[in-house]
């Protein structure tokens, strides 16, 4: 049996499928995808042509959110085309930081036959597979927008120009900077949330009954800020990628 702190920086594994590994963090973002599905299905059967007040306060929420989008892209049509992925990652972050901080989450597991204590459950958001994943979406969505809103010919001209040797340093800057885009998205998410699991470990260990509760509240909201964040940044990189680049000029 183990005794004192341990901390496990990969996700462990509780099986495979397939030989494809099972871990619990892909457990934890199952269940993460299912609450929000079960969520919206209850909240479509309760619509109706009278909101009440949570159908009102929710209403409101997506109008303010779409505006803001709106405002930041400056175009009712990409609006309404980058809303779905936007809320989509930030839910899906936000549920996934929650689901963290769930009481009794973090002791649903099993013994491993050497005696260390698996647990079924784990924050999604501490493994880099899940936030690089997230990363390589956001980047290609970003790509895509702006292919789709300045052509593909005039966008990946930003990157590659040889109509003079400084243009061609400038787009391969600009290629560099891109492609850091897979690491800042992903490393970001992955260190912040991983910091505070670790903070709370350490707090549990040393002093389990005076300041986990309060660090737990301020780690969920970190978990919506992170959310947040990530979700902004992609608004603003798609706002960047549908600007023609000679335009702004």
């Amino acid at each position: 049996m183990q005794s004192g702190i341990s901390v496990m920086l990969a996700p462990e594994p509780l099986g495979s499928l397939w030989g494809i590994p099972i871990t619990n963090t892909l457990v934890t973002s199952w269940v993460a995808i299912a609450l929000l599905i079960l969520f919206a299905i209850i909240l479509r059967s309760r619509l109706s042509y009278t909101p009440g007040r949570f159908q009102l306060l929710i209403e409101s929420l997506v109008i303010y959110i779409q505006d803001f989008i709106k405002e930041t892209l400056e175009s009712e049509k990409w609006s309404r085309r980058a809303f779905p992925l936007l809320i989509t990652i930030f839910l899906f972050i936000a549920m996934s930081n929650l689901i963290e901080f769930t009481p009794g989450i973090g002791s649903v597991g099993f013994f491993s036959p050497d005696g260390s204590f698996v647990p079924l459950f784990r924050s999604v958001n501490t493994d880099l597979n899940v936030t690089l994943t997230l990363a390589i979406i956001s980047v290609i969505s970003i790509e895509i927008f702006g292919i789709l809103a300045v052509g593909f010919w005039r966008y990946t001209g930003k990157f590659i120009n040889f109509t003079s040797p400084l243009n061609f340093l400038v787009g391969l800057i600009e290629l560099v900077s891109e492609l850091s885009r897979f690491v800042s998205f992903s490393f970001r998410l992955f260190g912040n949330i991983f910091a505070g699991e670790v903070l709370i470990a350490v707090v549990s260990y040393f002093v389990p009954y005076i300041l986990p509760v309060p660090l737990m509240g301020f780690e969920v909201f970190v978990g919506f800020v992170q959310a947040a964040v990530f979700a902004l940044l992609t608004l603003f990189f798609i706002k960047l990628a549908i600007t023609d680049p000679h335009a702004a000029h």
